[in-house]
């Protein structure tokens, strides 16, 4: 069962309380998030997650992405084709971090991965990477189980600072940026790529060695 809106209740009841689900959601992803990356410590000795951002969609937002897909703005609507309402962003310093946080949670047993976008393998046009999950998880009520989505985006700490650059681009130009500013982007973000792949590299390379012996 998915967050449904109760006819017995008022809109903005029925908001409030499938807001609070999504809410429920997303702390049951962190603190999964953070008893991996705990485990992780104590059988590794090594943290793959940085930090954890994580956040619930706005009303306008919402609104506004309904509108743009040609949606009627009703809560059903908002719950069913809107996929990103809870999203949690994990920042971590390799990539080989992200595919091992990835199969992580793909394991978990009452996790359900619904679809996967890798834009680190095949990037967007404007050199935008990142990977994407979404999945669903049982939120626990009173009265019943309701499987609720939660996109997650699983980034480099490279990769985090060029999308959060890119971001204010398209705010403050409201989608209309110059294209000397997106070829600029564009490189920064090979330059980013390179970056991750020599730091990854170098890891390795520490990893690897040997403490000479006195």
């Amino acid at each position: 069962m998915e967050p449904v809106a109760d006819k017995g209740k008022s809109e903005v009841d029925n908001y409030k309380e499938i807001m609070l689900i999504y809410n429920a959601a997303l702390k049951q992803i962190t603190t999964k998030l953070e008893i991996l990356n705990e485990e992780f410590q104590d059988v590794h000795q090594y943290n793959p997650i940085e930090h954890i951002k994580f956040r619930l969609k706005t009303v306008e937002s919402i609104v506004n992405k309904l509108k743009k897909n040609d949606r009627e703005v009703t809560l059903d609507n908002m719950v069913q084709y809107v996929n990103d309402i809870a999203g949690v962003r994990i920042i971590c310093s390799f990539r080989s971090d992200i595919y091992r946080i990835a199969d992580m949670l793909s394991n978990q047993s009452d996790l359900t991965v619904i679809s996967v976008k890798d834009y680190i393998v095949a990037p967007k046009p404007s050199g935008y990477e990142s990977y994407h999950m979404l999945v669903k998880i049982p939120v626990y009520l009173s009265d019943r189980i309701v499987e609720t989505k939660v996109e997650i985006q699983i980034r480099t700490v490279a990769m985090d600072f060029w999308a959060s650059l890119e971001h204010k681009i398209h705010y403050k130009f409201t989608g209309l940026v110059p294209d000397h500013l997106e070829n600029e982007l564009i490189e920064c973000a090979k330059m980013v790529s390179l970056l991750d792949a020599r730091m990854e590299n170098l890891n390795t390379e520490i990893q690897e060695s040997r403490i000479p012996e006195d």
